[in-house]
């Protein structure tokens, strides 16, 4: 079978999901870090969700290493099933939890212009954050795209 790019047990599958939780734990990082961001729902649903996908990022980077260091192949139909399932419900999530955090942000920094009023709450910061869930949800995407297709081909 021809080896794609990110495909699991590959340096390239262990730089991917490396660089999903390093986002995944920037976004999560900001968020936190900013001051009244739990007295909206959407924001704590970003952070939960970012910290699902942190925590699926890791393990399968650290099944990446496993494989890479005792030579073991990871591709088989049932794990395979197991990264396509498990990719694609988090990517659900990752995309909700980004879209409803930046639909919060466009109505509070753009529509009631909020952030230029209430000079304490950070947006640019959400907005940030924000941003880099979105980019955990493409990194995310893209993983699960090529899971799909490595299932396809078995």
């Amino acid at each position: 079978m021809k080896e794609l790019i990110g495909s699991p047990g590959t340096v390239s599958g262990l730089t991917l999901r490396v660089t999903q939780c390093a986002f995944a734990a920037a976004s999560i990082a900001l968020m936190v870090s900013a001051s009244g961001f739990s007295t909206y729902t959407a924001f704590c649903y970003l952070i939960a969700s970012m910290g699902l996908q942190l925590l699926w990022s890791f393990g399968l980077a650290c099944l990446d290493v496993y494989a890479l260091r005792g030579k073991r192949d990871l591709q088989n139909p049932v794990l395979v099933s197991l990264f396509v399932v498990g990719d694609w419900v988090t990517a659900m999530l990752s995309l909700a939890a980004a879209c409803s955090s930046a639909g919060i942000i466009v109505l509070y920094a753009r529509d009631l212009d909020f952030c230029k009023a209430q000079s304490h709450i950070l947006c640019r910061q959400f907005e940030i954050s924000i941003i880099l869930a979105f980019i955990t949800w493409l990194l995310i995407a893209m993983s699960s795209h090529l899971m799909f297709w490595i299932l396809a081909s078995f």
